[in-house]
């Protein structure tokens, strides 16, 4: 059974940077393509960005410049760095497969002042 755990969240100020993390258990990422997602409250799931197992990459518009999605096949991880915040990117940040398999518990990240 495959697993994904996000983890790197927490609160920063705005114009701050974080990274997240998510490893999975059962699978490969690099045999697959990935997406971050992320869920504000009272909003539906977005897709923010996505890499490719070939390793192209896709943002969406309202993250372009700002976010870059990488992944470390060595260790079974794909990253989001995340720079430039903004209170708008609040939300709980997700990882999965595509086609999408269990979901994770996600990761909180919180831009405030």
């Amino acid at each position: 059974q495959v697993q994904l755990v996000e983890s790197g969240g927490g609160l920063v100020q705005p114009g701050g940077s974080l990274r997240l993390s998510c490893k999975a258990s059962g699978r490969i990422f690099s045999l697959y393509t990935t997406d971050w997602y992320r869920q504000a409250p009272g909003k539906e799931r977005e897709l923010v960005a996505v890499i490719t197992s070939g390793g192209s990459t896709y943002y969406a518009d309202s993250v372009k410049g700002r976010f870059t999605i990488s992944r470390d096949n060595a260790k079974n991880t794909v990253y989001l760095q995340m720079n430039s915040l903004k209170p708008e990117d609040t939300a709980v940040y997700y990882c999965n497969f595509r086609p999408t398999v269990a979901w994770g518990q996600g990761t909180q990240v919180t831009v405030s002042s």
